[in-house]
C-alpha cells in the first residue's frame, strides 16, 4: 500500500542531517572535550549561552541529562523541585532526579493552558521545618506538549520563585519553538523572544535534536558557577564525549540556519489540524507550534485502534502513547501533510 516517500510525522527527533549540516560536521576542528578543547564544542558553549544571556553553557548528549544535570546542580540529597504532572523532567525521564539525586519531585497538575497555577506553586512550598523536604526549585517547561506558556504567566511565575528564594529552571528542549509562536503575536525577532524567556530563569535546557534538526545533542546554560556544578554532574553521568565537536557542529549550524524555518512547521501543523476538521468524532487541538494533538470520541474511538497500523501501510507514521500525535519537522513538506490527512480521513471515511 505505501508509495512514495515516507511521512514520519512521530517527532521532530526523526530528522536526517541536511546535506550542509553533514558538511559542517565533517569540517569541524576537533578536541578532546573532557579536557575543554575540543574548538567546535567550545564555540558552540559560547554561541548558545550569548544567544540567551547566560554566562556559560555545558553540551551534553541529551535534553534527559541536560535537565538531570541541572537538578542534581540546583538540589541536593532531601531537596524538593515543584514540577507539572505532564512536564518531561517529571513524567518521562525515568525518575532521574529522584534515582540519582535523591531529589523529590512535588508535581502539580496543570491548567488547561499548561500552566501550573500560582496558588498551587505557592502552596506546594514547604515552611522550613525538619518534618519537610527542603524547596528549592521551580521547574517549567515551554513549549509544553506543543503550547506555548504565556509570556505574562512565565514572568509571574518566575518572580513568584525568587520572592520564596527557589531557583528556576526551563526545560527549552522546544525553546526556539516557543519563541517561535510568541515572535508571531508580538512581532518581535525570534531570537531577542528566546533570549527574553531564558532570562526568566537561572537555568536553562534547550534542544538541538528537536526542531534544529541536528543529531545529537543539548546544551544547558546558566551562571559559571552553576555550570561548573553541571560538569561534575554530566562527568559522573557518563556525558564526556572526547571529540564531541563533530556533533557541537552540526549544532551550530542548526542555530545559524535551522531557527527562522520553524516558521514553516509550524504552519505545516496548522494546515495537518485544518484538514482533520470536520471528521465526527476527532476532536483537534489547535496547535500553538509544530505538534497536533488529536482525541477521539464515539465510533471514531472504536476505529481509532486501528489507524496507526493503517496510516503505516500508507507510510505516514504517527504516534498514540497517550493521545494521537502528530509531529511536523524540516523533513516533512506540504504534500506529506496532505497524504496525512487523505489517509487519516479514509481510515474514518470522511
Amino acid at each position: 500500500m505505501t508509495t512514495g516517500r515516507r511521512v514520519d510525522l512521530r517527532s521532530d527527533t526523526v530528522t536526517q542531517p541536511t546535506a550542509a549540516m553533514r558538511a559542517a560536521m565533517m569540517a569541524a576542528p576537533l578536541g578532546d572535550d573532557v579536557f575543554a578543547d575540543d574548538p567546535s564544542v567550545n564555540a558552540l558553549q559560547e554561541k548558545i549561552a550569548s544567544m540567551l544571556g547566560f554566562e556559560a553553557a555545558l553540551f551534553v548528549p541529551t535534553g534527559t541529562q541536560s535537565n538531570l544535570c541541572a537538578l542534581l546542580s540546583h538540589c541536593q540529597r532531601g531537596d524538593e523541585y515543584i514540577v507539572g504532572q505532564m512536564q518531561h523532567s517529571y513524567r518521562w525521564e525515568a525518575g532521574g532526579g529522584a534515582v540519582f539525586g535523591s531529589i523529590q519531585p512535588q508535581p502539580l497538575n496543570h491548567a488547561a493552558d499548561g500552566t501550573l497555577p500560582l496558588e498551587d506553586i505557592e502552596a506546594a512550598i514547604k515552611p522550613d521545618d525538619a518534618h519537610f523536604a527542603r524547596t528549592r526549585l521551580l521547574a517549567l517547561e515551554n513549549t509544553l506538549g506543543g503550547k506555548l506558556l504565556p509570556f505574562a504567566y512565565v514572568q509571574s511565575a518566575t518572580a513568584l520563585a525568587r520572592r520564596h528564594g527557589l531557583s528556576r529552571h526551563l526545560d527549552g528542549a522546544r525553546l526556539f519553538n516557543a519563541a517561535t509562536a510568541q515572535a508571531a503575536q508580538t512581532g518581535a525577532d525570534v531570537h531577542d523572544e528566546a533570549r527574553r524567556i531564558a532570562q526568566c530563569f537561572d537555568s536553562v535546557s534547550v534542544c538541538f535534536s528537536k526542531g534544529l534538526g541536528a543529531p545529537v545533542g543539548s546544551a544547558l546554560c546558566g551562571s559559571k558557577e552553576f555550570i561548573a556544578r553541571a560538569h561534575r554532574v554530566r562527568k559522573m553521568a557518563g556525558g564526556g564525549m572526547r571529540q564531541a565537536g563533530v556533533l557541537a557542529a552540526a549544532a551550530s549550524h542548526a542555530l545559524d540556519h535551522h531557527i527562522t524555518r520553524l516558521t514553516d512547521d509550524h504552519a505545516l501543523a496548522r494546515r495537518l489540524a485544518d484538514g482533520l476538521a470536520g471528521i465526527e468524532g476527532v476532536q483537534v487541538e489547535a496547535p500553538h507550534s509544530n505538534i497536533v494533538f488529536v482525541d477521539l470520541s464515539g465510533a471514531a474511538r472504536e476505529r481509532g485502534n486501528g489507524l496507526l497500523p493503517f496510516l503505516a501501510e500508507r507510510g505516514v507514521l504517527a504516534t498514540g502513547l497517550y493521545r494521537l500525535r502528530f509531529v511536523t519537522h524540516l523533513d516533512v513538506d506540504a504534500a506529506g501533510v496532505d497524504r496525512a490527512v487523505s489517509a487519516i480521513r479514509e481510515h474514518f471515511h470522511a
